[in-house]
């Protein structure tokens, strides 16, 4: 009993948080909403036992993710009005892709109750006595091993494309010259100067 009134409080927390996400004006207000989403989606993981994905959602979404995207909201200066202003235009694009989108959710649901397929069959057997974390790993490291390491590739090309886009040259910047500025001398960067009472300063 306890059991289906957290799951149903949680579940429908996590429900309004999401609408909340996206129907806020304020993108700091969306940010927060997204966070209680994170801790509550957390909490379903907790019920399903899977208390290691419920601590790696808060970890890295909530205090990495979710907090970055509320530092990068809050410091710059984004016109998000100019941004709302294009709403209506892209309105039935974003009508079309959530149609298709719900479809593909409908085919997938269809798709998993058809057939003969028991509800027993289509749950992996699992040990009592194994730790979930160690489950998690086996079948990480092994079955879906190919694809962790894939991800792990992007990931990275995406950091070195990061990192080549900071580094590239651009016109119209002045690039600190460590050299010349250690073999500068005082005599090349003061200048000493009498200058007579009542008059302005040369430059």
């Amino acid at each position: 009993m306890i059991e289906a009134v957290a799951f149903y409080l949680f579940a429908t927390v996590v429900i309004a948080s999401g609408v909340m996400t996206i129907a806020s004006r304020n993108p700091v207000h969306s940010v927060l909403w997204l966070i209680l989403a994170f801790f509550n989606a957390a909490g379903l993981f907790l019920l399903l036992g899977a208390e290691f994905i419920a601590m790696l959602l808060v970890i890295v979404y909530v205090g990495a993710v979710a907090v970055l995207f509320l530092f990068v909201v809050m410091m710059l200066d984004v016109d998000f009005a100019e941004l709302r202003a294009g709403f209506a235009r892209y309105l039935p694009f974003g009508t079309l892709l959530a149609l298709v989108l719900l479809a593909e959710i409908a085919f997938a649901v269809a798709a998993w109750n058809a057939g003969d397929i028991g509800a027993d069959a289509r749950v992996a057997p699992v040990d009592a006595g194994i730790p979930n974390i160690q489950l998690l790993g086996t079948i990480l490291y092994t079955r879906y091993l190919y694809i962790f390491e894939a991800a792990g590739l992007v990931l990275l090309v995406a950091m070195i494309g990061a990192i080549v886009l900071t580094h590239r040259k651009r016109g119209g910047t002045r690039p600190q010259n460590i050299s010349a500025q250690n073999r500068r001398r005082p005599q090349d960067a003061t200048r000493n100067i009498d200058q007579p009472v009542g008059q302005g300063v040369e430059l």
